[in-house]
């Protein structure tokens, strides 16, 4: 052969090599990861909400899978986040509340993909630590972040945006997807909204639209908490007793300074309208006024008249007009990423996940925020896109966690998964073969107490028929509610000597997933 036929010979082989190297890595999926802050299954259209429709949320059930019975291990976001990121029980990673620390010599996933070749980002809200491990770039939020105007953590160091958080967080994803990734390598992106997250302070023009709004109560909307025991009675999340007048109703303090003591029942917290609203500009909050204003005049001429349950029914109103304000921006900024993902011809191979980091109460049992094992909180939206592998418009009803989230993704890519995580892969029901997932109770386990919200620590197990929680610290009190004749989880059982059995029952299979977890040894 000659020298040139050699050399041509040996440059096809070369470029045969790495087209069959990159085709190799690229089979495996890219993933983005989308996480809401307390999105509650109810605003989700998809789930049947009366409250919001939710056309691009909805698309990713139409184009893959819903499921119907996924929940958390700790209905509080930093230790919801930390497990989701580690695969690990509250109590081995160590972020056991907000306050407590995350064990740093946690393996976490982006860790894992990041090792594995994956190229990694995170945009939005972490929640906790100032330099999330396992990411190629990222710019996250400090703590809650702000809706209006935001700051963000970056490598580089800290910057403030101007503009409105949800649209600012979904423009740098879709920045990073279209001129910063290597397209060489696959992806693992995390896209994080702030929003729904308390307080609650929509774009401007969704403000406007649902000031105008009005929304179906829930059946429980006057829960008395008799069918339940201390914990339920004491919890501080009643919407007319603990939802705030500026933090929340957006009353001006000036407001109520002219109006007085309003309302003895309600405690006057301190100002939480100001710092929120002085982000703003003053052409932003030329665009906020309005609303503001009428909501105002309003509240001054007509509460002083005004029953306990109108009140509490006024408060409810405010309440979802602002919630569900910000949830149609998380909504139509899932859409711009979707959209840029079929664009692009990245849809094919990307498997898309959107879910919560919890639940949350939308006036169910009178209740706002989350915390307890009862279902509004326990259940989280989780739905999963990936064209190759779901079948478009499934729905799987059996009981996964967020717990397995790590796991999933890993297998999903060919990565091994650490040994020491505690989840379950979901892979099985992902590609039709059910048959193979065995679970049939998961654990549960909340700790901040006392915090805010003052809800009492307890644990518990869940399966689909029923479920057993027990409240302990500072008071020792079981609770069990048969979920296929009590939904609505109205009236704990625990005492009806006709459940005596399944009590004991649940108890021993309970001590049997403490010891799984290492709960207890």
């Amino acid at each position: 052969m000659k020298q040139h036929q050699l050399v041509l010979a040996l440059f096809t082989c070369l470029i045969f090599w790495s087209c069959t190297e990159k085709a190799s890595k690229q089979k495996q999926p890219n993933i983005l990861f989308i996480m809401s802050d307390d999105h509650a299954y109810q605003a989700i259209s998809a789930y049947g909400s009366k409250l919001i429709q939710t056309p691009n949320i909805d698309r990713l059930a139409d184009e893959g899978i819903l499921f119907q019975n996924a929940c958390v291990t700790n209905s509080i976001c930093a230790p919801s986040r930390a497990t989701i990121l580690t695969g690990k029980h509250t109590h081995i990673n160590g972020k056991m509340d907000n306050v407590h620390p995350f064990d740093t010599t946690q393996m976490t996933s982006p860790q894992i993909f990041q090792k594995a070749g994956y190229e990694t980002a995170m945009y939005g809200k972490l929640h906790f630590g100032n330099n999330p491990k396992g990411f190629d770039d990222f710019m996250i939020l400090p703590d809650q972040g702000n809706y209006i105007n935001p700051d963000f953590i970056t490598p580089e160091g800290d910057t403030t945006l101007m503009g409105y958080v949800t649209d600012l967080i979904t423009d740098v994803t879709i920045d990073w997807l279209k001129e910063k990734r290597d397209e060489d390598k696959p992806f693992m992106m995390m896209y994080w909204q702030k929003a729904p997250h308390r307080p609650w302070w929509p774009r401007a023009d969704k403000f406007k639209k649902y000031s105008q709004m009005s929304f179906p109560e829930p059946e429980s909307l006057f829960d008395d908490y008799s069918g339940r025991g201390t914990a339920a009675k004491t919890a501080e999340m009643n919407i007319y007793s603990h939802m705030t007048y500026n933090h929340d109703s957006k009353i001006r303090p000036e407001t109520l300074k002219r109006m007085g003591q309003i309302d003895p029942d309600v405690p006057l917290y301190k100002n939480g309208f100001t710092y929120p609203y002085n982000r703003a500009t003053l052409e932003q909050k030329a665009a906020y006024d309005p609303v503001v204003d009428s909501i105002n005049l309003y509240f001054e001429t007509h509460w002083p008249k005004m029953s306990k349950e109108e009140k509490m029914r006024w408060k409810y109103q405010r309440y979802m007009q602002d919630y569900l304000g910000c949830i149609e921006s998380v909504d139509e900024n899932v859409g711009r990423v979707l959209d840029y993902l079929d664009e692009s011809g990245l849809a094919e191979n990307t498997i898309v996940v959107y879910t919560s980091d919890q639940g949350f109460y939308l006036g169910e049992h009178g209740w706002f925020d989350k915390r307890f094992a009862y279902n509004e909180s326990f259940k989280t939206p989780l739905l999963i896109r990936w064209p190759s592998m779901i079948k478009a418009g499934s729905v799987n009803k059996d009981l996964v966690q967020n717990l397995d989230f790590a796991q999933t993704l890993l297998e999903a890519a060919n990565i091994d998964a650490p040994n020491d995580m505690q989840g379950e892969s979901l892979m099985p029901i992902l590609t039709g073969n059910n048959k193979e997932w065995t679970r049939e109770a998961v654990y549960y386990h909340y700790y901040a107490y006392p915090a805010y919200h003052m809800v009492k620590k307890h644990y518990a197990i869940v399966k689909k028929d029923y479920k057993l929680i027990h409240f302990y610290d500072d008071v020792d009190e079981w609770e069990l509610y048969d979920r296929q004749k009590d939904p609505n989880e109205m009236n704990s059982v625990y005492n009806d000597h006709k459940y005596a059995d399944i009590v004991k029952e649940l108890k021993t299979e309970l001590d049997g997933l403490r010891k799984k977890y290492k709960v207890i040894d």
